[in-house]
């Protein structure tokens, strides 16, 4: 057990090199940025309060390249210094040694659930409230003009979100099959339920009876299926911000209103199985560490050039593989799960071929 806790240490320490590295450069070109947008009210403290939010968010979105490269990084340092060598002639098997990665792997990956779940999403969500309260002198949630949803034959407008996540301003507008308009609601503000159902309040209805339209008041008037509470902070914001729980359900409520819901799918699995690429990046740079094909004179500096390059590449097929998936409507499950079943088969054959 001390080998494998002298490795996982190497290769935990390694991760941490490259996620203060990767931290200070990405951060740094977040809060540029940020200063572009400086005013008034808006000033370089917010900005780099919005900075310190959002960075945690970016670099879970690079797990995968920091696995690569840090685990080159700890791994290498130990081969560089012979101790790889040495712990091979001791005995010590190719299995324990991949015991020895597995172990902190499968950690980093719970970790990383865990952030897109309940840490990087509340975050992210603070940041852009804070911002636009500085900036627009709201905390408003909705852009300008409102948002709209639809799921067929009625069509709800939302004009504004109070801090506490109340909607104010609600028009709900309803057609029959064939386009003409049957119903009209008008809402001062509304109480969302858990099961969708929201309960308009301060109503104005005008609904269509022989071809007339009348108008009624409603103190209260119940209306089913629309957002969910928990969906409501995340209407302005892209799908990537969301919680996962969120964007599951969020899919799902698309779907069942017959409403386009394959790129927040697509966004859901990538998330979701974003982890499993990060246990096949450090596969892979466990024979890249020790040198599997020009042995080991290769220099640490060459195989952390080559875990970049690598990163670098993987990067850049990941999101032309994602949007030639979006438009040959490959399930997003297989879609977001090739990256991770390329680099894992690429790292076994080279296991295979790993002089241990």
């Amino acid at each position: 057990m001390i080998l494998e806790r002298y490795i996982a240490r190497h290769l935990i320490s390694g991760w941490f090199t490259v996620l203060a590295v990767l931290a200070a450069v990405f951060g740094l070109i977040v809060f540029i940025q940020e200063l572009d947008k400086v005013h008034r009210y808006y000033d370089t403290l917010a900005a780099a309060r919005y900075t310190a939010r959002v960075l945690p968010g970016e670099l879970v979105n690079l797990a995968p390249v920091i696995a690569l490269l840090g685990s080159i990084v700890g791994l290498a340092s130990l081969d560089r210094c012979n101790e790889l060598t040495v712990i091979s002639a001791a005995g010590f098997r190719l299995r324990r040694l991949l015991a020895a990665i597995l172990v902190p792997t499968l950690v980093l990956m719970l970790v990383l659930w865990a952030c897109m779940e309940y840490f990087t999403p509340p975050l992210q969500q603070t940041a852009e409230r804070e911002r636009m309260q500085l900036r627009h002198g709201s905390t408003t949630w909705i852009p300008p003009g409102g948002v709209w949803s639809t799921d067929g034959h009625r069509y709800i407008h939302l004009n504004h979100l109070s801090e506490d996540n109340v909607p104010e301003g609600i028009s709900l507008f309803e057609f029959a099959p064939g386009g003409e308009l049957v119903r009209h609601l008008r809402a001062k503000t509304a109480e969302v339920g858990e099961d969708r159902r929201w309960l308009f309040r301060e109503v104005r209805e005008k609904i269509l009876v022989d071809g007339v339209l009348q108008s009624r008041q409603h103190v209260e008037l119940g209306i089913p299926n629309l957002w969910a509470p928990d969906e409501l902070p995340n209407l302005s914001l892209p799908s990537e911000m969301m919680r996962l729980s969120v964007l599951h359900n969020y899919t799902d409520y698309l779907r069942s209103i017959n409403q386009p819901f394959e790129t927040q799918l697509n966004t859901f699995w990538q998330k979701m199985l974003m982890p499993f690429t990060v246990l096949a990046m450090v596969l892979l740079a466990t024979p890249l560490s020790s040198g599997v094909t020009a042995g080991r004179d290769q220099s640490f500096g060459f195989k952390i050039g080559l875990g970049a390059l690598l990163g670098i590449v993987f990067y850049l097929a990941a999101q032309v593989t994602f949007a030639l998936g979006q438009l040959f409507q490959v399930p997003g499950a297989l879609l977001a799960s090739l990256p991770a079943l390329i680099i894992a088969g690429v790292a076994m054959a080279l296991f295979w071929r790993m002089r241990w």
